[in-house]
């Protein structure tokens, strides 16, 4: 079992902590802005004579209580627990003197304005903003009512910080959502590949066995009476393709039963849909199928009524398997819609192993292959596109009908 490692400590930090520690960082640095620190020959900012008095100090823990309130109200009421830092501002601002909200004051509200447009909703984020500016400007104007002072510019440099703030916080949320739907999106295309990858699957095993079983109970029809001995031989290979087909479906439906995730198992890690045959309950792999076993196909077919002559050209070499089973399930459904809608007793399968490229033909002299776009056609047309290939079918002008693929050989498969 894989243990995760244990996150930076600033990220299991809560938000209101955060609050709280600009809060004492800010007010740290008014202290010292107002002393005269090494190598200075004067304070920063010079304090009011009553800046250090002990009345005028508890202002400042007047102001901590209400930021360690209020970041502790910070996930449960974000708009309730911003109003306690934005009045420990104006309180931390009054043994100043000075004719503004200074920026380190204000810093909590700031970084409490973040948190609240990250994690919650647009409008939310949008009423604190609202709300930390509104503070600011009724600061001035209270200011202005009294006939004092106002520092105007300073003012503006701490709305622009603080909108500022509000800004990363929306990014941050509006990334989290994309990401979010990314996922979700990812999770409905991966169920959507495997069941279309199952179909493929299923469509190929069973159309391919009944179009067999069909054309074999057909010639056993014919003959039952004149050559028993031929009709016993047809009920036979029916038999098999039947037991085949049925144990091919047990084995396909157990690997689904064993795969299936229990409901409070975390998700598997988003993958492509492979396209080889699923695993076996038992832990082995089904029977991989692949151009060698065309040989194979072709014997089978033949020996029920309709000849396939097979035909390779270039150095056969191998695949990697995803290739070699596509090609394989893509001459399996082309010869089965031959027997099964052709009306003719042969076809062709010419496979062409190129420098960059498997190219497969099937040819056949009859009616026209796969009414309409059936699902064989779009099975094989689905799998070539994952494997970026190309593919063609249509009726031939001589007559007929022809399908073609070229599956892209990986560079270096030779």
């Amino acid at each position: 079992m894989q243990v995760a490692s244990p996150s930076p400590w600033p990220r299991r930090l809560p938000p209101g902590a955060w609050v709280v520690l600009a809060w004492c960082g800010g007010t740290a640095f008014t202290f010292l802005m107002r002393l005269r620190l090494p190598g200075e020959w004067y304070p920063a900012a010079h304090p009011g004579a009553q800046f250090f008095w002990w009345d005028n100090l508890a202002f400042f823990g007047v102001g901590t209580v209400l930021v360690v309130v209020g970041g502790a109200l910070l996930g449960r009421r974000p708009l309730s627990a911003l109003s306690l830092p934005l009045a420990a501002s104006i309180v931390g601002t009054v043994p100043l003197g000075v004719a503004e909200i200074p920026m380190p004051q204000f810093l909590a509200a700031g970084v409490a304005v973040f948190f609240i447009a990250a994690a919650r909703p647009h409008g939310t984020g949008v009423a604190a903003v609202v709300m930390a500016l509104v503070v600011l400007a009724g600061f001035l104007a209270t200011r202005l009512l009294f006939g004092w002072p106002i520092g105007t510019s300073t003012e503006l440099a701490v709305a622009l910080a603080t909108v500022i703030a509000w800004l990363l916080g929306k990014s941050v949320r509006e990334s989290r959502e994309h990401a979010e739907e990314v996922r979700a999106r990812a999770a409905t295309q991966a169920v959507t590949d495997e069941r279309l990858r199952i179909a493929r699957e299923l469509h190929d095993m069973v159309a391919h066995s009944i179009g067999v079983i069909a054309l074999q109970a057909g010639a056993a029809r014919r003959v039952i009476d004149t050559q028993p001995e031929r009709a016993r031989d047809a009920l036979g290979e029916i038999e098999t393709a039947g037991r085949q087909t049925l144990s091919g479906l047990r084995r396909m439906l157990g690997a689904l039963r064993s795969h299936e995730p229990a409901r409070t198992a975390r998700p598997a890690p988003l993958e492509s849909a492979p396209l080889e045959p699923a695993p076996l309950e038992s832990g082995h792999r089904e029977p991989d199928f692949g151009l060698a076993d065309v040989d194979r196909l072709a014997a089978t077919i033949t020996q029920a009524g309709v000849r396939v002559d097979v035909r390779r050209l270039g150095e056969p070499r191998p695949l990697p398997p995803e290739i070699d089973v596509s090609a394989y399930r893509i001459v399996q459904e082309a010869v089965t819609n031959v027997v099964r809608h052709a009306g003719t007793t042969s076809c062709r399968v010419c496979i062409d192993y190129r420098d960059e490229e498997v190219r497969i033909e099937v040819l056949d002299d009859g009616r026209g292959g796969e009414s309409g776009e059936g699902y064989g056609l779009l099975g094989m047309r689905e799998r070539v596109g994952v494997l970026h290939g190309t593919f063609a079918a249509g009726p031939r002008p001589e007559g007929g009908f022809r399908v073609e693929a070229r599956l892209p050989v990986p560079t270096g498969v030779r």
